[in-house]
């Protein structure tokens, strides 16, 4: 999942201050709840450090119900090669929800499904990948559930 809509980065604030707008909680709720009415549990939930990603996903767990500790990956903040969340990953189970930024949201995608590029995420979405092959993805605009479809 990238994280939800946040505020635009200004003189006040750095881009790791950046926090979720008022749509940015409300989507990121809405998420959760979809996920939820469609039956999806969770092993480990993991973020990135960055206030947004932290944000989204402690409103995404609460929507979803789901009692698992939330746990940060420095690795998944911006600038950090895609294989090294991967193998953090790899030791937290089978159903995990991942909690990130582009472009490394999508080159984490591109790397667990061994393909050289993953279609980049929008604020919000949520893409399921089964034993590194796509399955489906979370719209955020049309609160659908789509197939996920790569070349």
């Amino acid at each position: 999942m990238r994280h939800s809509l946040a505020v635009h980065a200004d003189h006040s604030l750095t881009d790791e201050q950046r926090y979720l707008s008022e749509a940015g909680r409300a989507r990121a709720t809405q998420m959760g709840k979809m996920l939820r009415e469609r039956g999806v549990e969770c092993d480990a939930i993991v973020t990135s450090p960055l206030v947004r990603a932290v944000q989204t996903v402690e409103l995404v767990q609460a929507a979803l119900g789901a009692e698992v500790w939330v746990q940060v990956l420095p690795s998944l903040a911006p600038g950090h090669p895609p294989r090294l969340p991967a193998q953090e990953l790899a030791a937290l189970g089978v159903n995990v929800l991942v909690v990130g930024h582009e472009p490394g949201i999508s080159g984490l995608g591109a790397f667990l499904t061994s393909r050289p590029s993953f279609p980049p995420f929008r604020p919000g979405q949520i893409c399921a990948l089964e034993r590194g092959r796509p399955d489906w993805l979370l719209n955020p605009e049309t609160e659908s559930f789509e197939p996920l479809l790569l070349a």
